[in-house]
C-alpha cells in the first residue's frame, strides 16, 4: 500500500537541483570579480569597467570552451575574439582550437583562404599561472598539399612507420590543436574553411548529455574561468614588465614554439602631452608576408581595434619614402595616418609580430622607440607632411576597420 513520504524525504525541486548544478560556477564568478577588483593596476573607473567587461567575455569563453571539450566528437571552437579576449589577442587573427588525445586519429580538412598566414600548432596542455604548455608541433600552410581549388587534408594521430604524406604524428600528451588564420589586408583578404573529426567516430553521435555531466561542466567552467584570469594577469610579469619601460626588444622567436613567427615586445607609460615614435622597416613581403603592431591594456588584451586604430599591419600603415614605418602612439590626435590611439590608457603593452617568415630576423629588422613632446612631432618626424590625413580620411579608415571585422566574423 502506498504511503506519503515523510517531510524530510521530500524530493528536491527543479530550482534546487539547478542551483546545485550551477553553484560552483556562480561562486567562481564571485571570486573572479574579486580578482578583477583587486588587480594591482586598477586605479580608475575605466580600469574597473574594462576589467568587468573582460570578466564578461571570460565567462562566455569559459562556458564555450568547456562545451568544446569533446575528444571523441571534436569541433573547432573560436578560442578568442573581439568579445572573448585573452592573452594579448592579435587583432589580425582568427583563432580556433579543438581538444584532442594522443592515442586517437583526427582528420582536418579545409579550404585555404587568401589570408597572409595559416598555421597549426599542437600543445600538450593549457596555460597556467606558473607555466606555459609545451609546443609539440608547429607548422604553417607551406607544409600542406593544397589542391588547385584551395582544399587540403591533414591527419593527426599516433606515430606510425607507414604514415603517408600529410600525416602529422602526435607526441605524448598532445591535448589541443590550435589553428591561426592571420589577415594583413583586412579589406581584401578572405578567410578559408576548417573542419575536424575523429577518424573512427565520424557518422556516429555522442551519448546524450546527463544532468550529472552538465553539473561537472559548470564546475570545470568555473575552474577554467579562475585559471584563465590568474594566468593572464601573471603572464606579462614573465615577458613584459621586467623590461625597461618605453622600450622594445629586438625581434626574437615568439615564445611557445611558433616556428615561423618572431615578435618584439615592450610596455609603455606616457603622459597625455607625450608621444612615442616607433620606427621599424616595412618588411619585404617575400621575407615576411605579415607584419603587425598593436597596443594592449593592462588586462593583457587588445584595445578596441574595431572602432579605434589601436593596431596596424604593414598593409594598413603608410610607409615613408625611406622605407620605414613610423607609428605614433599618443592620446592626442596628431592628424597622421599611423596614429595608434591610446584610448585613455596611459599604461599598456606594445607588441610587434612577423609571421610566415622566410628568414631569421636581425636587430636591424626591429623597432626603435623614442619619447617626444606631442607638440614636437612636426619637427621630429622626417616625413611629417606626407603622413597627414584629413578628418574625412580618418573616418574612412575607421569605417574600413568596422566593415572588415564584421565581414571577417561571418566568414
Amino acid at each position: 500500500m502506498a504511503t506519503d513520504p515523510a517531510p524530510h524525504q521530500t524530493a528536491p525541486s527543479a530550482a534546487d537541483a539547478t542551483a546545485a548544478a550551477t553553484r560552483p560556477f556562480t561562486e567562481a564568478i564571485a571570486e573572479a570579480e574579486h580578482i578583477i577588483r583587486t588587480a594591482p593596476h586598477v586605479k580608475t573607473e575605466q580600469d574597473l569597467a574594462e576589467g568587468l567587461d573582460y570578466l564578461a567575455g571570460s565567462i562566455k569563453a569559459s562556458l564555450h570552451m568547456v562545451a568544446a571539450y569533446q575528444h571523441d566528437h571534436p569541433f573547432f571552437a573560436s578560442s578568442t575574439g573581439p568579445y572573448t579576449k585573452l592573452g594579448l589577442d592579435n587583432p589580425d587573427t582568427l583563432y580556433f582550437h579543438a581538444y584532442i588525445r594522443d592515442d586517437a586519429e583526427y582528420v582536418v580538412t579545409g579550404r585555404r583562404g587568401t589570408t597572409a598566414d595559416l598555421s597549426f600548432q599542437v600543445l600538450n596542455g593549457d596555460y597556467s599561472p606558473t607555466q606555459s604548455p609545451d609546443s609539440l608541433t608547429a607548422f604553417d600552410d607551406r607544409d600542406l598539399d593544397i589542391a588547385a581549388d584551395g582544399t587540403f587534408r591533414l591527419r593527426f594521430g599516433p606515430p606510425r612507420p607507414d604514415a603517408e604524406p600529410g600525416y602529422v604524428p602526435l607526441g605524448p600528451g598532445s591535448a589541443m590543436l590550435i589553428v591561426r588564420e592571420v589577415f594583413s589586408d583586412w579589406r581584401n583578404e578572405r578567410p578559408g574553411e576548417i573542419r575536424i573529426h575523429r577518424a573512427d567516430t565520424l557518422g556516429t553521435a555522442p551519448p546524450p548529455i546527463t544532468a550529472d555531466r552538465m553539473a561537472r561542466r559548470y564546475d570545470v567552467a568555473g575552474r577554467m574561468l579562475l585559471g584563465r584570469l590568474r594566468t593572464f594577469l601573471a603572464f606579462p610579469e614573465w615577458h613584459y614588465l621586467q623590461l625597461p619601460v618605453n622600450t622594445l626588444t629586438e625581434p626574437r622567436p615568439t615564445p611557445g614554439g611558433l616556428a615561423t613567427q618572431y615578435s618584439s615586445v615592450g610596455h609603455y607609460d606616457l603622459d597625455d602631452d607625450q608621444a612615442m615614435i616607433i620606427t621599424v622597416p616595412a618588411a619585404d613581403r617575400a621575407d615576411a608576408p605579415y607584419q603587425g603592431f598593436q597596443l594592449g591594456s593592462m588586462w593583457y588584451v587588445s584595445l578596441d581595434y574595431i572602432n579605434h586604430q589601436t593596431s596596424l599591419t604593414a598593409d594598413q600603415a603608410r610607409a615613408d619614402e625611406d622605407g620605414m614605418i613610423r607609428y605614433i602612439v599618443s592620446e592626442r590626435d596628431p592628424g597622421l595616418a599611423n596614429w595608434i590611439e591610446r584610448t585613455g590608457h596611459d599604461r599598456g603593452y606594445l607588441q610587434f609580430r612577423w609571421q610566415h617568415l622566410n628568414r631569421a630576423l636581425t636587430p636591424a629588422d626591429g623597432p626603435q622607440a623614442e619619447i617626444v613632446a606631442f607638440d614636437d612631432l612636426p619637427r621630429r618626424l622626417p616625413f611629417h607632411d606626407g603622413q597627414r590625413v584629413t578628418p574625412a580620411e580618418w573616418a574612412a579608415r575607421i569605417t574600413d576597420r568596422q566593415t572588415a571585422v564584421a565581414q571577417r566574423m561571418l566568414g
